[in-house]
């Protein structure tokens, strides 16, 4: 059975370096989040990101996110595609297939989130878990 989780994130640091800038730039940002709501914990994030000279720009990443779903705890890993253009920014992400553990261990799912730019950000998460 799929359930929805629904919760927030609040961006704690984010440290962003250019490793290209032969045409659109290239950079790669960790990011630490802090969760709150029914998927809460401290999610660890490194994106890959391409900027256009409009302002916009499209990403990728990675982040393992340890703490708890409802009332399961352990960790996972999303795989992130996003973009930001207009000041939107759209994200999708999927768990990693095997990456859960402890009560996490088999963990699927889908999820995202579109905002502008704020202080937290309103995230869902479909999911099942065995």
């Amino acid at each position: 059975m799929t359930r929805r989780a629904a919760g927030m994130f609040e961006v704690k640091s984010w440290n962003e370096v250019a490793y290209d800038e032969e045409g659109p730039k290239l950079t790669r940002a960790s990011v630490i989040k802090e969760l709150r709501g029914e998927i809460e914990g401290l999610g660890k994030a490194e994106y890959l990101m391409m900027y256009r000279n409009d302002g916009s720009a499209s990403f990728v990443g990675l982040e393992r996110i340890v703490g708890r779903i409802g009332t399961r705890k352990g960790s996972f890993v999303l795989q992130h595609i996003g973009t930001f253009a207009g000041g939107l920014a759209k994200e999708t992400w999927v768990v990693v297939p095997g990456s859960g553990t402890g009560d996490l261990e088999g963990l699927r799912g889908e999820g995202g989130y579109e905002s502008a730019h704020a202080g937290q950000y309103r995230i869902t998460l479909d999911y099942e878990i065995g």
